[in-house]
């Protein structure tokens, strides 16, 4: 697909289309892109750019404090998402903003204004834009959702060499912006684009009513006045494919057409049955169209589709990781005195509170005439300070503390478990030490041998700890699955109250011959397996089950099910793999 032509729809409808999403770390080619995509704007169309660090009163408008205090009436200025009403605003390095920011990008999207209510004033102003997002993104790092699913077009920039005739293309895409509003798309096509859609795993509606409005702003820009499949093929190129979270099953020819015609000679339809067979002809014929038309639309899927995306699916990495019940600081709690700056919020001066001085003048400044006036019904005619503040007035500085993440690995060190196995265990738990030391999260550890589970070690960022921990653990002896999981499910109970958010990694083969009471059967162990796994899903902590069988036996697989966890298989994975995959997994 060639990135011009994604750049020209973009430019088109930058509204419509919701956006332009750009894959690729910075390079010149890249900007060179960005450069060109912005010029098939309109003439005197608006670019404002979103700084990572942008603040509310700059990204939505907010009280003008000097203009206020003069006027004696709130004054508001203009934010950035305003101020790109017509145009597009750019997000560079979309996979670190906010999710506050994000939220209030996505909210404009979908009403087309501002509408906010900011120091004493209501705030409704237009903002139809389009986002131009510059995804830099590395393994543990995405862009938010929100903001994905309302960008329409999504490509990847590696190299772009700008196409000789930019005069002529910002002609056609100029002719092709007044045409769109006529261009018509056919009930088969929709149907086909909103089919391919569900067949890839896109649960949102939302990319298939932007694959459509894609497919229409393609035939404006060839000229024409209804989509065809060639539209189609292009708008599930840019649209569907880069979201795509599964494979559609292949589809096997009926079982009726396999099987030989029948010798016996059919009796040739009498007249009175002709009609009806030229009534049917027409239909049979437009559905083989339309089985046509859907091979088209999922090819088109298909070749788009990245490689390593392509792999991703068929090992079933990308389903959703569910989000596990959170301590105060874990979810988004907030702290008055440590962690990143989160805003402001009403409050009092005491225990070690830190006065919003800003914050406090913006909240008093639209009441200073009626306080003044308010002072001289009382008779007060002694000097009055320039700005009259009141207490309701105070804003205290909130801080956010960053989450916690521990992640706790729940070993099989039972005879089970192949010593080459457990040392590259092991390895994994060393290795993911030393990521969690410069993040100055934590590693806890709980091995399962014999008759029970132990807790080895609390999770710690303690190197040292650690490694002597592991290189005592011994193995052989039984395998008491359920117990190591119970265990597991009350060391994360523990752990999410503390603050953290916890991560289990199960390193199992997945079977299990000692039941909870300590005593040996493997329909005992298996069924107090499935209930202790049934009591740890529900909870919904984020987990793994990695496979440390010699073959990935069907086991494992069969536990990641039960506790609705993600499966890997450590063949594929040596220790400093196996520790990035988990990295990953913890975000």
């Amino acid at each position: 697909m060639s990135l011009a032509r994604a750049a020209a729809l973009f430019a088109i409808d930058p509204a419509g289309l919701g956006g332009l999403l750009v894959r690729g770390r910075a390079s010149p080619a890249r900007e060179a892109f960005i450069a060109f995509a912005l010029g098939l704007l309109p003439d005197g169309a608006p670019v404002r750019r979103v700084p990572v660090s942008i603040s509310d009163d700059r990204l939505l408008g907010g009280l003008d404090l000097a203009g206020t205090l003069q006027a004696g009436r709130p004054v508001l200025t203009r934010g950035v998402l305003a101020e790109a009403d017509g145009g597009a605003l750019v997000l560079p390095m979309a996979e670190r903003q906010a999710p506050e920011t994000i939220a209030r990008i996505a909210a404009a999207m979908d009403v087309g204004a501002v509408v906010a209510a900011r120091e004493a004033a209501d705030v409704f102003q237009p903002a139809r834009f389009g986002v131009l997002a510059l995804d830099e993104s590395i393994e543990d790092e995405h862009v938010h959702p929100a903001l994905t699913d309302r960008v329409g077009l999504h490509v990847a920039c590696e190299e772009f060499d700008s196409p000789a005739e930019t005069d002529r293309l910002r002609d056609a895409v100029a002719a092709a912006r007044a045409r769109l509003a006529l261009v018509a798309v056919p009930d088969n096509l929709l149907s086909e684009l909103v089919i391919a859609a569900e067949a890839f795993g896109l649960d949102s509606a939302r990319p298939a009513l932007l694959a459509v409005r894609v497919a229409r702003a393609n035939a404006a820009l060839d000229g024409r006045s209804e989509a065809v499949a060639d539209d189609a093929k292009i708008a599930a190129a840019l649209v569907l494919a880069p979201r795509a979270l599964r494979l559609p099953p292949a589809e096997q020819a009926p079982e009726e057409e396999q099987q030989t015609p029948s010798e016996e000679p059919q009796p040739p339809p009498d007249a009175g049955d002709q009609n009806t067979a030229d009534a049917s002809a027409q239909p049979e014929g437009e559905e083989r169209s339309l089985d046509d038309m859907r091979e088209v639309v999922l090819d088109a899927v298909r070749a788009a589709i990245p490689q390593d995306l392509l792999a991703k699916i068929a090992e079933g990495l990308l389903n959703r990781r569910a989000g596990g019940p959170q301590g105060k600081g874990a979810n988004g709690a907030r702290s008055r005195q440590r962690g990143r700056p989160a805003g402001a919020r009403a409050g009092e001066l005491r225990s070690g509170a830190r006065l919003a001085l800003l914050d406090t003048l913006r909240a008093a400044a639209p009441w200073q005439a009626v306080r003044r006036k308010e002072r001289a019904l009382r008779g007060r005619t002694d000097d009055a300070p320039p700005i009259l503040v009141r207490q309701e007035d105070f804003r205290i500085r909130v801080h956010k503390p960053r989450a916690l993440v521990a992640t706790i690995f729940v070993v099989d060190a039972s005879g089970s478990a192949a010593l080459h196995r457990l040392a590259e265990a092991k390895g994994a738990v060393l290795a993911l030490l030393a990521q969690c030391y410069v993040r100055r999260d934590e590693v806890g550890l709980i091995a399962f041998r014999g008759t029970a589970a132990e807790l080895l070690l609390a999770p710690t960022r303690s190197l040292t700890r650690v490694r002597r921990q592991l290189a005592q653990l011994p193995g052989g002896g039984g395998t008491p699955l359920a117990s190591g999981i119970a265990l597991a499910r009350e060391t994360a109970v523990q752990t999410a109250k503390k603050g953290a958010r916890p991560v289990l990694v199960f390193l199992t083969d997945g079977a299990a011959n000692v039941g909870l009471n300590g005593m040996g059967g493997r329909a005992g162990a298996d069924a107090d397996v499935e209930r202790a796994s049934k009591t740890l899903k529900a909870l919904g902590f984020s987990s793994m089950v990695v496979d440390t069988s010699a073959r990935p036996g069907p086991q494992a697989r069969k536990l990641a099910e039960r506790l609705g966890a993600r499966y890997m298989p450590l063949p594929l994975a040596d220790a400093a793999r196996l520790a990035n995959a988990v990295r990953a997994h913890a975000g």
